[in-house]
């Protein structure tokens, strides 16, 4: 399993959301660029940036930053936030970003969404699905930064996505995201239960190292980490099984 580093942006600046509430942002100071340089230092291979403005508003506001961290090519950057249009996908795979990671637009419009699966190519289009578990425990999904409640499991919008030849999708669990409480490990067996072939990415609530090897251990591909990176949490040493040019 693939460990990711993941920076959100917000207005510029490096922030994280407390499950996803934009009232509950933590602030931090670091530079865009200082960061990617700190992961790739450590052996990242891959960098997921996520632009909170364009996650809210449509808009992809942070482009100019996400554009420059893309020149430097020091890592593969796999881009989310706004994305809802095929011209903004062009743009961003025209100027150096790797996958573009899709959200609400794959709940939204998903015919489209399938478009772009077979224009770009599986490997270069990633969903992003945003979820809240119900009082039975099945996993709904959310859009427009959060905010919007949809009746649509994750179940039924990866399946709806199979005759595409779907290959990444990013799974964000609200509950646990940037709380440090730990990752939804059952959640993560269920998907790659049910759909083996899709190379799932689980993000939201890994504190420590225990939380990746717990991770490992369902046969997810990879692992976002914010928070616990951002703030050290965890040692170099053992990040290194999970990154592959430690």
């Amino acid at each position: 399993m693939l460990l990711i580093p993941s920076i959100d942006l917000r207005g510029g600046r490096c922030v994280r959301l407390l499950k996803g509430d934009f009232g509950a942002e933590t602030r931090y100071d670091f530079e865009p660029h200082e960061l990617l340089a700190r992961y790739r230092a450590l052996g990242a291979r891959w960098l997921h940036l996520v632009d909170l403005d364009g996650a809210r508003d449509g808009l992809l506001a942070n482009r100019a930053i996400i554009i420059a961290l893309a020149t430097q090519r020091a890592v593969q950057l796999q881009v989310g936030g706004g994305v809802r249009s095929s011209e903004v996908v062009s743009d961003l795979l025209d100027h150096g970003i790797a996958r573009v990671a899709v959200g609400s637009a794959a709940v939204e419009a998903p015919a489209e969404v399938t478009r772009w699966l077979t224009h770009y190519g599986v490997e270069r289009i990633c969903l992003a699905f945003d979820v809240q578990l119900d009082e039975s425990g099945t996993p709904l999904l959310r859009t427009r930064g959060w905010r919007q409640a949809t009746s649509v499991s994750l179940w039924d919008a990866v399946a709806s996505f199979a005759d595409a030849g779907l290959r990444h999708v990013l799974c964000t669990d609200i509950a646990r995201d940037g709380a440090l409480a730990g990752p939804n490990v059952a959640l993560y067996a269920e998907a790659v239960r049910r759909f083996p072939a899709i190379q799932w990415q689980a993000s939201g609530g890994v504190s420590a190292a225990a939380d990746l090897t717990a991770l490992a251990g369902t046969g997810a591909a990879a692992a976002i980490s914010g928070k616990a990176l951002l703030e050290e949490r965890l040692q170099p040493e053992e990040l290194k099984p999970f990154l592959r040019d430690a």
